[in-house]
């Protein structure tokens, strides 16, 4: 089980939307912190072993991809939920897109990234590994995508520019369905966000930034909201009702 650093009390109105089957599937019944009750272990070891040990190499470069507890958490939210659209921004090379479509195959993915050689490589893996029939790899600045999106997706991983978070939540939170997840990487950052850690000067717009992103979530009574001691820190986010009309 993960550390939780932070919860998010849910509104009285979004209980209220639980108890009366807003959420129709029994995952998206479930407590939030059950949904974050990944076993790393068992998550990554159903993965094959070619995309296990480019995850691992990836580890050593200078753009690591997600650490091994956040994907398991995705994993285990992908399947409890069980999510069938799913939207990441920030796909690198596409280790944790390629993850989730194995690991969910009835889910289809739309993975942005703005970088061209990272794009190009993700999709080769998409290729190789057999799930690119699913996945829609767009090459593509985050906020153009986002604003083109249609339809509401049930799992959003959001691991682009950090201090972008606090400016796209209300897109995300509009694309979410009720029930549906939102994950946040890294919104710690080496302890800056929190104050756990000073801040070096050069990064204090950021880490401001993503304090911002923090008390938004927690502070909106429509979502509820855990944070984990995963990796630089993961903020898992529920969509409790839809905003009122």
């Amino acid at each position: 089980m993960n550390e939780v650093l932070l919860r998010g009390a849910p509104s009285a109105r979004g209980e209220g939307a639980r108890r009366t089957g807003a959420f129709a599937a029994a995952g998206r019944a479930a407590p939030l912190s059950a949904l974050c009750a990944a076993d790393t272990k068992a998550e990554l070891s159903a993965l094959p072993a070619r995309l296990l040990a480019l995850r691992e190499g990836a580890k050593q470069g200078r753009d690591p991809t997600a650490a091994d507890e956040t994907l398991a958490v995705l994993l285990h939210i992908g399947k409890t939920l069980p999510a069938r659209r799913v939207l990441e921004i920030g796909t690198g090379e596409g280790y944790t897109a390629a993850a989730l479509a194995l690991a969910c195959p009835r889910a289809e993915i739309v993975t942005v990234e703005a970088d061209a050689v990272r794009c190009a490589a993700a999709r080769r893996l998409f290729a190789a590994l057999g799930v690119a029939g699913r996945v829609t790899s767009l090459f593509a600045d985050a906020a153009a995508a986002l604003g083109a999106q249609q339809g509401a997706f049930d799992l959003i991983f959001l691991d682009g520019p950090k201090a972008q978070y606090v400016h796209w939540l209300p897109r995300l939170k509009a694309l979410l369905s009720v029930g549906g997840v939102l994950a946040a990487d890294d919104v710690l950052l080496y302890g800056w966000a929190d104050g756990s850690a000073p801040v070096p000067y050069k990064r204090r717009s950021i880490a401001a930034r993503l304090g911002e992103y923090l008390a938004a979530v927690q502070g909106d009574a429509e979502l509820e909201t855990l944070l984990l001691r995963c990796g630089e820190g993961l903020a898992i986010t529920r969509k409790l009702c839809a905003a009122p009309a």
